[in-house]
């Protein structure tokens, strides 16, 4: 993974992630670069190997987006990781880590609350067919309307319900219930029709995963 590389993954996260996040990006051996936060830092170093336990190794190892709670026992350090396996083609090039140091709050609701025009709306999770994020906002689009949230799609992915939205690109979150056709598209990446017609892609990042979860 060149420096461009690098570049162009911290571009993207700085517009994701909260700013108390630190950021560990990996090649599938070793840590080639860290930027530590005032909240957490894990004191990595470019040139550490991947120690088991972590996030990343976990990602690493299922291949897959994992997100969990990492004991303090492992980097002396306890922290809350959301880490994202670069892949490309069939081959695991490295990994993405967000460090937290805690979980992100979740919500006990069954719908988000969004605003359109000047008001705000109680919209239930089965209602919502995708979620876009243009202009460092959040737009929540159903069969009704469109509003938009103040969270951003990384901190909504924590705790939308898994069996029914999958993260298929950096600006989209798709519910699975909407998906109308889904047609292959370049370099391994697939092009999404929407039962309201809209067409969403799915990047070669969640490529992978989105093929598992959907079985196909």
């Amino acid at each position: 993974m060149d420096h461009h590389t690098v570049s162009s993954i911290m571009e993207v996260i700085q517009e994701l992630f909260p700013k108390d996040t630190s950021i560990a990006i990996t090649n599938d051996k070793q840590y080639i670069y860290y930027q530590p936060s005032k909240q957490i830092d894990l004191k990595i170093k470019p040139g550490d190997h991947i120690k088991e336990g972590t996030a990343t190794y976990k990602a690493l190892k299922v291949q897959q987006k994992i997100s969990d709670y990492i004991d303090k026992n492992v980097l002396g350090v306890s922290y809350f990781g959301m880490s994202f396996p670069i892949v490309e083609g069939n081959d695991i090039k490295g990994c993405v880590t967000a460090i937290l140091p805690r979980k992100p709050i979740t919500f006990p609701t069954s719908f988000l609350t969004v605003k359109s025009n000047d008001r705000w709306l109680p919209l239930p999770y089965n209602q919502i067919m995708f979620l876009e994020a243009q202009s460092r906002k959040t737009n929540v689009h159903s069969d009704s309307l469109v509003g938009t949230h103040k969270f951003n799609l990384t901190e909504l992915e924590y705790f939308l319900p898994t069996d029914l939205f999958i993260r298929c690109h950096r600006s989209y979150i798709i519910n699975i219930n909407f998906i109308a056709e889904i047609h292959p598209d370049s370099h391994s990446t697939f092009l999404l029709i929407m039962k309201d017609g809209a067409k969403i892609p799915v990047s070669q990042t969640y490529a992978s995963q989105f093929r598992k979860i959907l079985c196909f």
